[in-house]
């Protein structure tokens, strides 16, 4: 008899997630509802987050409000020497960059113009695919930046891999290894139905039932195949604005654990320009170790928590090659 329960409730739990119908099978949603019950529904919906970083991962100490540095010659980030691993050797002085960047938190506010962000490192248990797919994509310039945000998207919603359209599929094989595309299959969930979905929400904290439903309607859009990039944005960025937070303005500078000072100036969720100030005596303390600059693990994290948290990459936006570093750097051409 308990076999029989454990085999009969192992069957409903992958009904549950998985991306046929249940009516297939001519089963209600009540008794859907009552085998999430009995497997226990906390337990159910407690799959891993993607990606967790917040602000408290933010490391305040050595921050300094945003006229606290005196930009002098503000030069091109992206003509500083190429890292072999990826990323930009840094040299003393004041460099920036606007580059691509990407949502990573689905049911919260675009950024505003008032919003702090802050550095903070990529955390979470897919962080090394959320940065692999960032550094890879440096390589596959024809990808389009639309077909990237979508792939981070399914991940960060806990897509099955099995349930990926043609389309993200051949991007995500394009961007990740073998081992890296069974990778997302761990922690994964199916699209959930209306009555399972709001029991769950019951059971936690409103802080996180939009980010919960959020990610639920973007599988859903995932698993149907048919969809449009506005669709699923509509889902993942919520319309408004979120009150910004006056103790951490925009344009506030983070102390870099590297020693060096970052910040964020986001415009939207897809470009950001990231303006990075170096220290002379922090360069001639390294006696001549470099000091490397690679955002594919960086997020730069909203004060305010209901905005997004976005992925930086090493991808400027409409780069001048044509002008000419003023400061010789190790390694420069």
């Amino acid at each position: 008899m308990k076999t029989i329960k454990i085999i009969g409730l192992t069957f409903l739990f992958q009904i549950i997630c998985s991306n046929v119908t249940y009516s297939q099978f001519g089963i209600s949603t009540d008794l859907l509802k009552l085998g999430a019950s009995t497997l226990g529904i906390e337990k159910l919906f407690k799959k891993p987050a993607a990606i967790t970083t917040s602000f408290e991962d933010v490391k305040k100490e050595g921050s300094k409000m945003p006229n606290f540095f005196k930009l002098g010659d503000v030069q091109p980030l992206y003509l500083l020497p190429k890292a072999h691993d990826g990323g930009f050797i840094l040299c003393a002085g004041y460099f920036e960059m606007t580059n691509k960047s990407y949502c990573l938190h689905a049911g919260t506010f675009a950024p505003s113009s008032g919003d702090g962000y802050m550095y903070a490192q990529t955390n979470g248990s897919k962080k090394e695919i959320v940065s692999a797919i960032l550094k890879s994509a440096e390589k596959h310039p024809e990808i389009n930046q639309h077909d990237i945000q979508v792939l981070l998207w399914a991940i960060i919603a806990k897509t099955k891999f099995i349930n990926f359209n043609t389309e993200i599929k051949l991007t995500a094989v394009k961007l990740l290894t073998k081992k890296q595309l069974s990778q997302l299959e761990d922690g994964a969930l199916g699209f959930l139905p209306d009555e399972i979905i709001n029991e769950a929400k019951s059971k936690l904290p409103e802080s996180i039932q939009t980010i919960f439903e959020a990610e639920n309607n973007i599988r859903g859009l995932i698993t149907s195949g048919s969809y449009s990039y506005q669709e699923i944005e509509k889902y993942a960025i919520i319309a408004g604005i979120a009150q910004p937070r006056t103790d951490y303005p925009s344009g506030i500078w983070t102390l870099h654990p590297d020693g060096y000072f970052i910040r964020y100036i986001p415009s939207g969720y897809s470009v950001t320009k990231v303006q990075i100030y170096v220290p002379k005596e922090l360069i001639v303390g390294l006696n001549g170790k470099p000091l490397i600059y690679d955002a594919t693990n960086d997020i730069a994290c909203p004060a305010n928590t209901g905005s997004q948290r976005l992925a930086q990459t090493n991808e400027p936006l409409n780069p001048d090659y044509s002008i000419v570093l003023k400061t010789i750097c190790v390694g420069a051409n």
